[in-house]
């Protein structure tokens, strides 16, 4: 396994092993959501990339990229026994030089839900994903479901700037309980972290009430809110019954649709979605 620190020595070692590659793009402390990416990656192709980045540019200036968890031995120790060939962990200054001034917008799938309570977000993301795209030139990325609008944004972004690779949506990871796995989930404290399976819970009643037949999309989201609303430590930023690739909200729920939500846990901001049907 290559660890690497520079766009030279990533596209030397890209270039110095034949065969296709999938990538695996992170921010770092590993989770078992990421290993499922890379065991995935690693089944399907002859070599494997992941890199190692807390990209500033996808934070907000009130938002956490400071206290972002970071621990490259650990991610180190978890990545080494899964075959991956090369770990790409650039610092600030070598993805965004002096000078820098060049941004990816993917225009209206970037706007709602996580676009409108994180303006820039996928500014950073697009960015920083595109220049990953160019530096490793894998064959396969592979992100997670938990993310959907980042996936609607990558896959929107691939399709329109003709960029040769293929993109790889895996199943959200949840803990036992149902939370689905993120490296944010570090900042809960013990009574928070049990208040936060409500997003889950939330879901789970929105689909049961699609399931006893419910049509309405406002009556969806009002599921997921009467949830929420009971548990004290819980805010809602958003809920969305939305379709899975314009994004725009739904009046009625007749076909695939992407149920979302944010919220806030005492001061941590989490996401999750599911798919109807």
């Amino acid at each position: 396994m290559r660890v690497v620190h520079t766009i030279a020595e990533a596209r030397a070692v890209r270039r110095a092993l034949p065969g296709t590659w999938g990538f695996v793009p992170t921010m770092g402390y590993l989770h078992e959501g990421h290993l499922s990416l890379v065991r995935r990656a690693r089944a399907e192709n002859d070599r494997v990339a992941v890199s190692i980045f807390v990209n500033p540019t996808q934070f907000g200036p009130h938002e956490d990229y400071a206290r972002y968890p970071r621990d490259l031995e650990r991610d180190l120790r978890l990545l080494e026994p899964l075959g991956v060939d090369l770990v790409f962990v650039p610092s600030v200054e070598e993805m965004y030089p002096p000078g820098f001034q060049t941004w990816v917008i993917v225009e209206e799938v970037s706007r709602p839900l996580e676009g409108a309570s994180r303006p820039g977000h996928f500014r950073g993301v697009a960015t920083v994903v595109a220049k990953l795209f160019n530096i490793l030139q894998p064959d396969r990325a592979y992100f997670g479901q938990k993310d959907a609008q980042q996936t609607v944004v990558i896959r929107r972004m691939v399709q329109d700037l003709n960029i040769p690779v293929e993109i790889v949506i895996c199943p959200t990871v949840r803990e036992p309980d149902g939370l689905a796995m993120s490296s944010r989930n570090t900042y809960l404290n013990p009574e928070e972290r049990r208040a936060a399976t409500v997003l889950f819970r939330a879901l789970q009643a929105a689909k049961a009430r699609y399931e006893a037949g419910e049509r309405d999309a406002e009556g969806l989201r009002e599921a997921m809110r009467e949830v929420i609303r009971a548990e004290p430590l819980a805010r809602i930023d958003y809920v969305s019954v939305a379709d899975p690739e314009t994004l725009q909200e739904l009046e009625r729920v007749e076909g695939p649709a992407l149920l979302s939500l944010a919220v806030y846990i005492g001061t941590t901001r989490l996401i999750d979605n599911i798919m109807l049907p």
